[in-house]
Protein backbone atom coordinates (compact mmCIF):
# COMPACT_ATOMS: atom_id res chain seq x y z
CA UNK A 1 0.00 0.00 0.00
CA UNK A 2 0.95 3.24 -0.56
CA UNK A 3 1.74 5.68 1.96
CA UNK A 4 3.02 9.22 2.71
CA UNK A 5 5.33 9.72 5.64
CA UNK A 6 5.84 12.66 8.16
CA UNK A 7 8.70 13.11 9.83
CA UNK A 8 8.55 15.82 12.45
CA UNK A 9 11.96 16.96 14.58
CA UNK A 10 13.15 19.17 16.77
CA UNK A 11 16.94 17.99 16.57
CA UNK A 12 18.05 19.77 13.82
CA UNK A 13 21.93 20.30 13.79
CA UNK A 14 21.94 22.39 9.94
CA UNK A 15 22.10 25.91 11.28
CA UNK A 16 20.40 29.21 9.70
CA UNK A 17 20.58 33.23 10.23
CA UNK A 18 16.96 32.78 11.14
CA UNK A 19 15.39 33.01 14.77
CA UNK A 20 13.00 29.73 13.75
CA UNK A 21 15.04 27.64 11.29
CA UNK A 22 12.94 25.57 9.45
CA UNK A 23 13.78 22.45 7.03
CA UNK A 24 11.62 20.41 5.06
CA UNK A 25 13.01 17.38 2.58
CA UNK A 26 10.76 16.24 0.45
CA UNK A 27 11.07 12.73 -1.00
CA UNK A 28 8.54 11.39 -4.59
CA UNK A 29 7.21 7.89 -4.26
CA UNK A 30 9.76 7.06 -6.84
CA UNK A 31 12.92 8.27 -5.01
CA UNK A 32 11.76 6.33 -1.86
CA UNK A 33 12.61 2.49 -1.22
CA UNK A 34 9.54 1.47 0.16
CA UNK A 35 7.36 3.59 -2.61
CA UNK A 36 6.10 6.35 -0.21
CA UNK A 37 6.16 9.92 -0.13
CA UNK A 38 8.17 11.61 2.30
CA UNK A 39 8.23 14.85 3.82
CA UNK A 40 10.10 16.21 6.98
CA UNK A 41 9.62 19.11 9.09
CA UNK A 42 11.86 20.57 11.65
CA UNK A 43 10.57 23.87 13.38
CA UNK A 44 14.40 24.56 15.21
CA UNK A 45 13.03 26.76 18.08
CA UNK A 46 12.11 26.43 21.79
CA UNK A 47 8.64 27.89 21.33
CA UNK A 48 8.47 24.83 18.38
CA UNK A 49 9.43 22.30 20.68
CA UNK A 50 6.82 19.61 21.60
CA UNK A 51 3.95 21.26 19.63
CA UNK A 52 1.37 18.09 18.32
CA UNK A 53 -1.66 19.07 17.63
CA UNK A 54 -4.83 16.92 17.53
CA UNK A 55 -7.99 17.48 15.82
CA UNK A 56 -10.92 14.66 16.06
CA UNK A 57 -12.81 14.15 12.83
CA UNK A 58 -16.10 15.74 13.47
CA UNK A 59 -19.31 16.64 11.65
CA UNK A 60 -20.21 20.35 12.11
CA UNK A 61 -23.68 21.79 11.99
CA UNK A 62 -24.94 23.89 8.76
CA UNK A 63 -23.87 27.97 10.05
CA UNK A 64 -20.98 26.70 12.35
CA UNK A 65 -18.05 29.30 12.87
CA UNK A 66 -14.52 28.78 13.66
CA UNK A 67 -12.40 31.16 15.47
CA UNK A 68 -8.91 31.45 14.12
CA UNK A 69 -6.15 31.77 15.83
CA UNK A 70 -2.33 32.58 14.96
CA UNK A 71 -0.36 29.32 15.22
CA UNK A 72 2.82 29.82 17.95
CA UNK A 73 0.80 33.35 19.69
CA UNK A 74 -2.58 32.03 19.63
CA UNK A 75 -3.29 35.64 19.11
CA UNK A 76 -7.04 35.56 17.54
CA UNK A 77 -7.53 36.82 14.29
CA UNK A 78 -11.06 36.34 13.65
CA UNK A 79 -13.98 33.79 12.99
CA UNK A 80 -14.77 31.76 9.63
CA UNK A 81 -17.07 29.42 8.70
CA UNK A 82 -16.55 26.22 9.50
CA UNK A 83 -16.80 23.20 6.98
CA UNK A 84 -19.81 20.79 7.47
CA UNK A 85 -17.28 17.82 7.90
CA UNK A 86 -13.56 17.74 9.01
CA UNK A 87 -10.91 15.13 8.82
CA UNK A 88 -8.77 13.56 11.77
CA UNK A 89 -5.32 15.31 11.87
CA UNK A 90 -2.76 14.21 14.28
CA UNK A 91 0.69 16.88 13.79
CA UNK A 92 1.26 17.46 10.58
CA UNK A 93 -0.87 14.38 8.76
CA UNK A 94 -4.44 13.29 8.23
CA UNK A 95 -6.80 10.52 8.23
CA UNK A 96 -5.88 10.67 4.21
CA UNK A 97 -2.58 10.87 4.77
CA UNK A 98 -2.42 14.41 3.38
CA UNK A 99 1.12 16.13 4.54
CA UNK A 100 1.66 19.86 5.43
CA UNK A 101 4.99 21.60 6.22
CA UNK A 102 6.77 24.72 5.90
CA UNK A 103 9.29 27.26 6.13
CA UNK A 104 9.15 31.28 6.33
CA UNK A 105 11.35 32.72 4.64
CA UNK A 106 9.81 36.71 4.86
CA UNK A 107 10.03 38.60 1.42
CA UNK A 108 9.52 41.97 0.20
CA UNK A 109 8.43 43.55 3.48
CA UNK A 110 5.64 45.89 1.41
CA UNK A 111 3.98 42.27 0.80
CA UNK A 112 1.87 42.56 4.48
CA UNK A 113 -1.70 42.58 5.41
CA UNK A 114 -2.16 43.73 8.34
CA UNK A 115 -5.97 42.86 8.43
CA UNK A 116 -5.78 39.27 7.09
CA UNK A 117 -6.93 37.24 9.58
CA UNK A 118 -5.61 33.56 7.67
CA UNK A 119 -2.06 33.36 9.16
CA UNK A 120 0.19 30.33 7.17
CA UNK A 121 -0.20 27.99 10.39
CA UNK A 122 -3.97 28.29 10.64
CA UNK A 123 -3.87 27.57 6.64
CA UNK A 124 -2.30 24.80 7.14
CA UNK A 125 -4.53 22.74 10.29
CA UNK A 126 -7.20 24.04 8.30
CA UNK A 127 -6.21 22.74 5.03
CA UNK A 128 -5.46 19.29 7.08
CA UNK A 129 -8.92 19.13 8.47
CA UNK A 130 -10.71 19.77 5.00
CA UNK A 131 -8.64 18.31 2.32
CA UNK A 132 -8.25 14.64 0.68
CA UNK A 133 -5.30 14.84 -1.44
CA UNK A 134 -2.40 16.99 -1.38
CA UNK A 135 -3.97 19.29 -4.87
CA UNK A 136 -7.15 19.54 -2.45
CA UNK A 137 -5.27 21.34 0.49
CA UNK A 138 -3.69 23.72 -2.05
CA UNK A 139 -6.93 24.52 -3.06
CA UNK A 140 -7.97 25.29 0.51
CA UNK A 141 -4.96 27.33 1.02
CA UNK A 142 -5.28 29.64 -1.32
CA UNK A 143 -9.11 29.90 -1.65
CA UNK A 144 -9.16 30.78 2.17
CA UNK A 145 -6.31 33.15 2.02
CA UNK A 146 -7.46 35.31 -0.95
CA UNK A 147 -11.00 35.33 0.47
CA UNK A 148 -10.49 36.18 4.02
CA UNK A 149 -6.72 38.08 4.11
CA UNK A 150 -3.51 36.79 4.36
CA UNK A 151 -1.85 37.47 8.31
CA UNK A 152 1.70 36.06 7.97
CA UNK A 153 5.12 36.82 5.47
CA UNK A 154 6.45 34.18 2.71
CA UNK A 155 6.85 30.97 2.92
CA UNK A 156 7.55 27.70 1.26
CA UNK A 157 5.41 25.06 1.73
CA UNK A 158 5.49 21.21 1.51
CA UNK A 159 2.24 19.52 0.26
CA UNK A 160 2.14 15.75 0.00
CA UNK A 161 0.01 12.66 -0.43
CA UNK A 162 0.22 9.00 -1.05
CA UNK A 163 0.82 10.08 -4.74
CA UNK A 164 1.80 13.51 -5.04
CA UNK A 165 4.40 15.87 -3.77
CA UNK A 166 4.18 19.52 -4.27
CA UNK A 167 5.86 22.52 -3.29
CA UNK A 168 4.74 25.93 -3.13
CA UNK A 169 6.40 29.31 -2.51
CA UNK A 170 3.60 32.40 -0.84
CA UNK A 171 3.32 35.28 -0.08
CA UNK A 172 0.16 37.92 0.36
CA UNK A 173 -0.57 41.00 -1.93
CA UNK A 174 0.67 44.78 -1.33
CA UNK A 175 -2.25 45.82 0.90
CA UNK A 176 -3.87 48.87 -0.96
CA UNK A 177 -5.91 50.85 1.37
CA UNK A 178 -9.44 52.60 0.70
CA UNK A 179 -10.98 54.00 3.10
CA UNK A 180 -9.36 51.88 5.75
CA UNK A 181 -10.29 48.62 4.28
CA UNK A 182 -7.61 46.64 2.71
CA UNK A 183 -9.34 46.10 -0.82
CA UNK A 184 -6.03 43.91 -2.49
CA UNK A 185 -6.27 41.06 -0.19
CA UNK A 186 -5.05 37.56 -0.74
CA UNK A 187 -1.78 36.05 -2.02
CA UNK A 188 0.43 35.14 -5.01
CA UNK A 189 1.98 32.20 -5.33
CA UNK A 190 3.35 29.09 -7.02
CA UNK A 191 2.61 25.28 -6.56
CA UNK A 192 4.89 22.88 -8.43
CA UNK A 193 4.55 19.49 -8.63
CA UNK A 194 7.95 17.52 -8.21
CA UNK A 195 8.42 14.43 -10.47
CA UNK A 196 8.57 11.01 -9.52
CA UNK A 197 11.85 10.00 -8.79
CA UNK A 198 13.30 13.29 -7.70
CA UNK A 199 13.81 14.93 -4.50
CA UNK A 200 13.45 18.49 -3.51
CA UNK A 201 13.50 20.31 -0.10
CA UNK A 202 13.27 24.24 1.00
CA UNK A 203 14.99 25.97 4.24
CA UNK A 204 13.93 29.54 5.11
CA UNK A 205 14.47 30.91 1.48
CA UNK A 206 12.45 31.27 -1.33
CA UNK A 207 13.06 28.62 -4.14
CA UNK A 208 10.68 28.70 -7.29
CA UNK A 209 12.07 30.51 -9.98
CA UNK A 210 10.56 30.10 -13.13
CA UNK A 211 7.68 27.85 -14.18
CA UNK A 212 5.71 26.44 -16.66
CA UNK A 213 2.71 28.80 -17.60
CA UNK A 214 0.90 26.38 -19.35
CA UNK A 215 1.46 22.64 -17.64
CA UNK A 216 -2.20 22.29 -15.17
CA UNK A 217 -1.54 19.17 -14.26
CA UNK A 218 1.97 19.75 -12.74
CA UNK A 219 2.05 23.58 -11.70
CA UNK A 220 -0.26 26.03 -9.99
CA UNK A 221 -0.11 29.45 -9.88
CA UNK A 222 -2.42 32.66 -8.93
CA UNK A 223 -3.14 33.91 -12.02
CA UNK A 224 -2.13 37.54 -11.42
CA UNK A 225 1.08 36.26 -9.82
CA UNK A 226 3.15 38.24 -12.35
CA UNK A 227 0.69 41.13 -13.06
CA UNK A 228 0.97 41.79 -9.64
CA UNK A 229 4.62 42.04 -9.54
CA UNK A 230 4.48 44.74 -12.27
CA UNK A 231 2.38 46.45 -10.59
CA UNK A 232 4.21 47.17 -7.23
CA UNK A 233 7.40 47.38 -9.29
CA UNK A 234 9.33 43.97 -8.73
CA UNK A 235 9.58 43.18 -12.58
CA UNK A 236 9.11 44.52 -15.60
CA UNK A 237 10.20 41.98 -18.21
CA UNK A 238 8.35 39.51 -20.12
CA UNK A 239 6.01 36.57 -18.59
CA UNK A 240 8.51 33.99 -19.82
CA UNK A 241 11.49 34.98 -17.79
CA UNK A 242 9.49 36.21 -14.67
CA UNK A 243 11.26 34.52 -10.98
CA UNK A 244 9.08 34.00 -8.27
CA UNK A 245 11.82 34.21 -5.70
CA UNK A 246 13.87 37.11 -7.07
CA UNK A 247 10.54 39.03 -7.05
CA UNK A 248 9.28 38.35 -4.13
CA UNK A 249 12.04 37.02 -1.95
CA UNK A 250 15.31 37.98 -3.28
CA UNK A 251 18.09 36.05 -1.25
CA UNK A 252 21.43 37.61 -0.56
CA UNK A 253 24.88 36.10 0.25
CA UNK A 254 23.99 35.52 3.93
CA UNK A 255 20.72 34.08 3.29
CA UNK A 256 22.01 31.62 1.00
CA UNK A 257 24.48 30.04 3.46
CA UNK A 258 22.43 29.83 6.12
CA UNK A 259 19.80 28.87 4.18
CA UNK A 260 20.10 27.14 0.87
CA UNK A 261 23.66 25.47 2.01
CA UNK A 262 20.67 23.89 3.84
CA UNK A 263 19.03 22.18 0.60
CA UNK A 264 22.45 22.14 -0.93
CA UNK A 265 23.69 19.39 1.92
CA UNK A 266 20.95 17.40 1.01
CA UNK A 267 21.53 17.25 -2.80
CA UNK A 268 24.69 16.97 -2.34
CA UNK A 269 24.41 13.64 -0.45
CA UNK A 270 21.47 12.02 -2.07
CA UNK A 271 20.63 13.95 -5.83
CA UNK A 272 22.33 11.95 -8.91
CA UNK A 273 23.61 15.48 -10.13
CA UNK A 274 27.34 16.53 -9.20
CA UNK A 275 26.51 19.26 -7.32
CA UNK A 276 30.09 20.50 -6.70
CA UNK A 277 29.56 23.30 -9.45
CA UNK A 278 26.97 24.87 -6.83
CA UNK A 279 29.05 24.95 -3.80
CA UNK A 280 30.05 28.61 -4.32
CA UNK A 281 26.49 29.45 -4.61
CA UNK A 282 26.15 27.52 -1.19
CA UNK A 283 28.77 29.53 0.36
CA UNK A 284 27.18 32.32 -0.69
CA UNK A 285 30.11 33.82 -3.11
CA UNK A 286 27.97 33.30 -6.23
CA UNK A 287 24.32 34.36 -6.06
CA UNK A 288 23.85 34.13 -9.96
CA UNK A 289 24.26 30.30 -10.15
CA UNK A 290 21.13 28.82 -8.01
CA UNK A 291 20.12 25.41 -7.16
CA UNK A 292 17.36 23.74 -9.26
CA UNK A 293 13.84 22.79 -7.23
CA UNK A 294 14.60 19.51 -7.62
CA UNK A 295 16.84 16.83 -8.72
CA UNK A 296 16.89 13.16 -9.76
CA UNK A 297 17.59 10.89 -6.18
CA UNK A 298 20.89 8.59 -6.79
CA UNK A 299 19.33 6.05 -5.10
CA UNK A 300 15.90 5.33 -3.12
CA UNK A 301 16.05 6.30 0.09
CA UNK A 302 14.72 5.02 3.79
CA UNK A 303 13.57 6.12 6.40
CA UNK A 304 16.47 6.26 8.03
CA UNK A 305 18.19 7.68 5.68
CA UNK A 306 15.91 10.86 5.65
CA UNK A 307 15.84 11.16 9.34
CA UNK A 308 19.65 10.68 9.41
CA UNK A 309 19.87 14.16 6.99
CA UNK A 310 17.68 15.79 9.56
CA UNK A 311 20.85 15.40 11.53
CA UNK A 312 23.60 16.06 8.69
CA UNK A 313 26.55 18.70 10.01
CA UNK A 314 27.78 19.02 6.70
CA UNK A 315 30.03 16.10 6.92
CA UNK A 316 32.62 16.23 4.24
CA UNK A 317 31.95 19.25 2.90
CA UNK A 318 33.77 22.95 2.94
CA UNK A 319 30.79 23.78 5.64
CA UNK A 320 31.82 20.60 8.01
CA UNK A 321 30.81 21.62 11.68
CA UNK A 322 31.94 18.54 13.39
Amino acid sequence: MKQCIFLFTALLALTANRAHACTNLLITKGASADGSCMVTYAADSHTRYGCLVFYPAALHPEGAMMDVREWGTNRYLGRIPQARETYSVVGNMNEHQVVVGESTWGGVSTHHDPQGIMDYGSLMYIALQRARTARQAIEVFTILANEYGYASSGESISFADPHEVWFMDVIGKAPRLVNGENVNKGIVWVAIRLPDGTISAHANQARIRRFPLDDPQNCLYAPDVIEHARETGLYSGPDSLFSFAEAYGPADGGTIRGCDARVWAFFNKHGAEDMAPYLPYALGHDPGRPLPLYVKAKEKLTVKQVADMMRDHYEGTPMDMT
